[in-house]
């Protein structure tokens, strides 16, 4: 009994820890125009890998607090529900982790090359990561991780030894994470209308190629840097006038 007592304690401090890592995840991500180069620049940061490598073991420690909840039902008339739902539960997480492994690793791995190659198309890759046979079983996997939010809610509200209300709050996080997973967040539609759709202006110099025009000389006049989908910026050469600046006819 003892030994049985210290397992749900650990189950207990799973699911808590869980939580603490699942409010962190969103916390730390990086939030960006994903079609822009400061899009690879999450991707490339440290920020992008420690945010789902917490979403990670936060998803295991998930399934660790179910079997802590289906040892405390053991031999009660609800053990049959806690077992389904830690068997739902495990099938889910098996099929979600590999989608967050290529996100997390896959894409960081994208967007250092982008950065490197100043390319928009790599980042593009993005989109094949985030699509195929691995959409759908993260798709499939969402589903089951709900239904087995669901039957633990169930087991508990029928359990008769824990607050009936305490697993409903459980079953409507995860019943609804799709929609938070597919949402666009705040800070990437913050970052597209700064950038006029493409890339954010907040700091655009650490992410995009600057290269002079080639339309205005550049001895003595302005250098106009351009940004890919962003406005033209002016920067003055050393020496260079003040004054309105023209092109001299050869």
């Amino acid at each position: 009994m003892a030994r049985d007592a210290s397992r749900v304690r650990l189950g207990a401090a799973s699911f808590a820890i869980a939580g603490v890592l699942f409010l962190l995840y969103p916390a730390i991500r990086p939030f960006s125009d994903e079609t822009s180069l400061q899009g690879a620049a999450a991707f490339a940061s440290t920020a992008w890998i420690l945010a789902h490598m917490l979403a990670m073991v936060g998803f295991t420690l998930v399934m660790l607090g179910l079997l802590g909840l289906y040892l405390a039902f053991r031999a009660t008339a609800v053990e049959g529900i806690a077992f389904w739902a830690l068997a739902v539960g495990l099938l889910s997480i098996g099929l979600l982790l590999p989608f967050y492994g290529g996100e997390a690793f896959g894409l960081h791995a994208i967007g250092e090359e982008a950065l490197r190659q100043r390319s928009l198309a790599l980042v593009g890759l993005a989109s094949v990561v985030r699509s195929g046979p691995e959409l759908v079983m993260f798709l499939i996997g969402l589903l089951l991780l709900a239904a087995s939010a669901i039957v633990t809610a169930v087991a508990i509200w029928k359990s008769g030894t824990l607050a009936k209300w305490s697993g409903v709050p459980f079953a409507i996080g995860f019943a609804l994470l799709h929609s938070a997973v597919f949402r666009e967040p705040a800070g990437s539609r913050r970052a597209r209308s700064a950038g006029d759709g493409r890339l954010p202006m907040d700091r655009p110099w650490d992410v995009a190629a600057c290269t002079p025009s080639p339309t205005l000389p550049t001895r003595g006049r302005e250098i106009i840097l351009r940004i890919e989908g962003g406005p033209t910026h002016r920067r003055r050469r050393r020496g260079a006038s003040r004054g309105r600046v023209r092109s001299r006819r050869p």
